[in-house]
């Protein structure tokens, strides 16, 4: 993930393409892991508030960077807390739903629909107010912090989560899932694989995917919240700082 970003930092510079190679498979290993957060958490409502938490203050945080250390040719908009919270909004949508079918409660259902439509629609208004007034409007930034495929790292690759989540009982269903995600990423344009598109790389999530035991290790989420924004804030003033992309 550090060289990942490394990479996207420092790239114009003479960073070079492979660097980013070793990151490809990290969201991945993030969504996989968020599967099984959510399938085993003790509390999912805590776990999907602690998700939007991250997700806020890392997009305030990136909007407060960017606004007084700009670049010409670069944008901040890293944050893998949004593709999680919506990929784990949809599981929590999917598990109603089936809850709901099970006990014949519709209001289970329906609730399960909007938590999985509701960043769709939070997204048709992102691009809405990104249409009207530009990305500097303040009512638009207050919109940008409608969690939604459109704002998301990985944009709609973010669903990968929830597929996974599907055939959760299943390991070997949900590696075949990332091979078909790795495919596809690819266009089938199979020509610049190892220049300019190298996204199915991700591909490789799978090996610590197939030797994960299921069990839980050492919780390092503390860690994980507070290096994941700080590692790139810094990053991204280094780059500044240096001249890259003014």
């Amino acid at each position: 993930m550090l060289l990942d970003h490394i990479h996207e930092m420092f790239n114009t510079v003479g960073v070079p393409n492979w660097v980013d190679w070793f990151g490809r498979p990290v969201a991945t290993i993030f969504f996989f892991l968020s599967v099984e957060g959510f399938t085993h958490t003790h509390n999912q409502k805590r776990y999907l508030t602690r998700l939007l938490i991250g997700f806020w203050v890392m997009q305030i945080g990136n909007m407060v960077i960017q606004h007084f250390y700009p670049m010409d040719s670069f944008a901040l908009i890293n944050n893998i807390f949004g593709d999680l919270f919506v990929g784990v909004l949809t599981m929590y949508g999917i598990q109603q739903i089936s809850e709901g079918r099970k006990h014949h409660q519709q209001g289970k259902i329906w609730g399960g629909i909007l938590a999985i439509i509701l960043p769709l629609i939070f997204g048709v208004l992102t691009i809405a107010a990104v249409s009207v007034a530009g990305t500097n409007a303040i009512w638009a930034k207050m919109i940008m912090l409608l969690p939604s495929p459109m704002l998301a790292e990985n944009s709609f690759m973010l669903y990968l989560g929830p597929l996974m989540y599907l055939v959760r009982k299943k390991r070997s269903w949900q590696m075949l899932a990332v091979v078909a995600m790795a495919i596809v990423s690819t266009g089938f344009n199979f020509s610049t694989m190892f220049t300019t598109n190298f996204q199915w790389l991700m591909v490789f999530a799978i090996v610590p995917m197939f030797f994960y035991n299921g069990k839980l290790g050492r919780s390092m989420k503390g860690f994980f919240y507070a290096f994941y924004p700080l590692h790139i804030w810094i990053l991204y003033l280094i780059a500044w700082f240096m001249g890259v992309g003014h």
